[in-house]
């Protein structure tokens, strides 16, 4: 359970960038944390002043009005192409941030976000929340203590269906204001992110290809990928494959993880978050959360007892509380920060990379203060 640390966060005051979807579910996560709701901006005047009443916050502002304010911390739930900017003019008014990914659309921009913060000393981080899932981090506790053995495959994926049809948009869409890369920047990099925190190693080298499907959308042209295909090389020598695609029929939110070891697999899929497939050779189970059976930080995240479901927005309860103790200067176990965030990037880059050049291709290292 998480008492103690939203018990740290009562007095915490919080200003939020965007009205939408995210910041619905950031305000549900700050107030479950036990922050003080100050101030809400978004798109326009109007809008800034409906997020407001809807979402419970104290005051609406403008953004130029709510980054010149320090707050013990700010949420960045805008479209991509200003997280960069705001992060760093949220950090140089004092406040710590956290910023939906990608932190940026580029490496170079992600990296000036990760300097600025250590600079100024102060702290930030992104929600890669589904680390927060209890049985991933069974998953991870596992695979530590080296009951999977080697590590030697992974076969992994991420499949949605909200942009299916050629007539589906969403700001997403536009690289103006999505950025390069739209469903692996978007979704690909929540699961290159949850398979690298589960098997403890990096991918070094991929060989990606990508397809469009529907070149228009509402009468404009798109430039950023329907699916991507991923091929990876890891650090250890393991290989594995990668799907991602926001065309998949039927498919909501079907994120899965299947790490094969030499002793044993384990398979995560996010639409039935509760469980863990553990197989060996000679027998195969399926764990289910329980507190009183899981390791202590798999148990830390166990919010409601046994037999009473768990999902994402408390995944992201965790996450958000978690955050707000790490700017009170702890270190949270697991935690995604800017680090990851730039890591991320790294790894979008390489994809867009490999596709242009259509060739394998390392994806580039933190360096030493990075990492």
């Amino acid at each position: 359970m998480l008492s103690d640390d939203t018990a740290r966060s009562r007095g915490l005051r919080i200003g939020m960038l965007g009205g939408g979807f995210m910041g619905r579910v950031h305000s549900r996560a700050a107030r479950s944390a036990g922050a003080a709701l100050d101030t809400v901006a978004s798109s326009r005047p109007e809008r800034s002043a409906q997020a407001a009443a809807e979402l419970g916050f104290e005051t609406a502002a403008s953004a130029d009005d709510l980054l010149a304010r320090s707050f013990d911390a700010v949420h960045i739930c805008t479209p991509n192409d200003v997280h960069a900017a705001q992060s760093l003019r949220a950090l140089d008014a004092g406040s710590n941030i956290i910023c939906e990914k990608p932190l940026a659309t580029d490496s170079h921009d992600a990296r000036a976000v990760a300097a600025r913060a250590a600079e100024v000393g102060l702290r930030g981080t992104v929600p890669f929340v589904y680390r927060y899932h209890p049985m991933v981090r069974e998953a991870r506790a596992r695979f530590r203590e080296g009951q999977a053995g080697t590590l030697l495959t992974v076969d992994a994926g991420y499949l949605q269906d909200w942009l299916l049809g050629s007539g589906d948009e969403n700001w997403r869409v536009d690289s103006d204001q999505g950025g390069p890369s739209r469903a692996f920047a978007d979704i690909g990099s929540h699961l290159v992110d949850l398979i690298e925190f589960i098997v403890d190693d990096r991918i070094s080298s991929l060989v990606a290809t990508t397809r469009t499907v529907h070149p228009r959308r509402g009468g404009t042209a798109v430039t950023t990928e329907d699916t991507v295909a991923v091929t990876i090389e890891f650090s250890g020598g393991a290989i594995g494959s990668l799907l991602v695609s926001q065309l998949a029929p039927g498919r909501k939110n079907g994120l899965t993880v299947e790490i094969a070891g030499t002793e044993a697999s384990m398979r995560f899929e996010q639409e039935r978050p509760e469980q863990l497939w553990f197989g060996r050779r000679t027998d195969s189970r399926l764990l289910v959360r329980d507190p009183d059976s899981l390791s202590a930080d798999a148990a830390r995240l166990c919010m409601v007892p046994a037999g009473h479901p768990q999902g994402y927005q408390d995944a992201f309860n965790a996450f958000v509380a978690d955050s707000y103790a790490h700017f009170a200067g702890e270190r949270p176990e697991g935690l995604p920060t800017l680090r990851d965030g730039l890591r991320a990037v790294l790894v979008t880059e390489a994809v867009l990379r490999s596709v242009r050049e259509r060739s394998w291709v390392d994806v580039e290292s933190l360096t030493v203060d990075e990492a």
